[in-house]
């Protein structure tokens, strides 16, 4: 799943980011949502989001919850 509909990201939601300084190299981000930074309901480039750590990127990827508990243990 993409991260372009702010309505799919939810807060501890494992999801892969791209940092601004990562966009010309697609490099991504992995980590849980802390906050959504984001106000309306869809962004053609992603739902801008701070992850955990304090990174903030733009929702590329939505990763599946199974996986996001697994690797929380």
């Amino acid at each position: 799943m993409d991260g372009n509909n702010r309505s799919d990201i939810k807060v501890g939601a494992h999801v892969k980011v791209v940092q601004k300084q990562d966009q010309h190299s697609g490099r991504l981000t992995e980590g849980i949502v802390r906050d959504i930074l984001t106000k309306s309901g869809i962004h053609p480039h992603g739902i801008k989001v701070r992850l955990q750590d304090g990174v903030v990127g733009r929702v590329k990827e939505i990763l599946d919850d199974r996986k996001a508990n697994s690797q929380a243990k």
